[in-house]
């Protein structure tokens, strides 16, 4: 099984295809198999990596919560694409991995040449800020006190992911299927010391407005905790798009492939021909 070392804890991955690299960056309910649809689609002219984040099987679990965070998250990308001598990728992350890619575009810009951060931005719009910070914790403890399948079960049904079971059921189950078998260990502890504390991206607007990576933001109608953000996120880099995809929730994704694949060809098609636009 490949691993690749991040500092000291092994990260399981995948890579498919040839060509200019793409590297994807799973959300927190999901791992690499979520990016299924999109390594089947783009490996077909590109080099595709995926890798499963510290804390999610088969990659390393660690049991040291100071071994966790956002700051790690950010920096295991460039640990991967080093460990696959990939000098320069293109990024594609959704909701914790959207988070990261961010924050990768603004400590290393040189190596990441065009950013997809879909469904970024829960807990992050000021209104919103108090009451994710207090949920979080109690989020943490409950894979621990009620265990993954109970924990599974609220996530799946949640106001943003019940779309996809109305839409796709059997694509649904499969999601309900990776979450349910994640390490309840490793799912507290990311989100007791990513998702609860983790600075909101509100708070980057400024290191955002000189951003020059190409990026495109794509976020589901009905993702109303991620709306606010993104709208911020458009306003503040001066290199970024906006992609709203109607009657569609957080796993944009899962839900919309075909569509999300075609924004995303797009976003790449631009950036490399030299005709994705900056803001004047």
């Amino acid at each position: 099984m490949p691993t690749i070392d991040a500092n000291g804890v092994k990260l399981h991955y995948q890579d498919t295809g040839r060509g200019y690299p793409i590297v994807f960056v799973h959300e927190f309910g999901a791992d690499h198999r979520e990016w299924e649809t999109q390594v089947r689609y783009f490996s077909r002219g590109y080099r595709c990596i995926t890798y499963n984040a510290r804390g999610y099987p088969p990659s390393d679990v660690p049991e040291d919560l100071n071994q966790y965070g956002w700051e790690f998250s950010r920096d295991d990308i460039a640990a991967v694409m080093r460990g696959l001598g990939i000098a320069q990728a293109h990024l594609v992350g959704l909701s914790m991995g959207g988070y990261a890619v961010l924050q990768f575009g603004l400590k290393y810009p040189d190596m990441a040449s065009a950013i997809v951060a879909a469904g970024a931005g829960t807990g992050s719009p000021p209104h919103l800020r108090d009451a994710y910070l207090k949920e979080a914790p109690e989020t943490a403890r409950g894979f621990i006190t009620r265990g993954m399948a109970a924990m599974a079960e609220e996530m799946g049904h949640g106001p943003t992911r019940i779309q996809l079971k109305h839409k796709d059921p059997r694509g649904w189950q499969e999601f309900m299927d990776h979450l349910r078998a994640h390490s309840a260990q490793g799912m507290s502890n990311t989100c007791a010391r990513y998702q609860a504390l983790r600075p909101s991206l509100h708070d980057f607007r400024d290191a955002f407005g000189k951003m020059t990576t190409p990026v495109l933001l794509a976020v589901g109608d009905e993702d109303a905790p991620c709306l606010d953000t993104n709208l911020m996120l458009k306003s503040a880099i001066p290199t970024a798009g906006l992609w709203m995809c109607p009657n569609t929730g957080h796993a944009i994704n899962l839900e919309e492939p075909a569509a999300f694949n075609a924004e995303v060809e797009r976003f790449f098609a631009a950036v490399e021909r030299g005709s994705w636009r900056r803001r004047e």
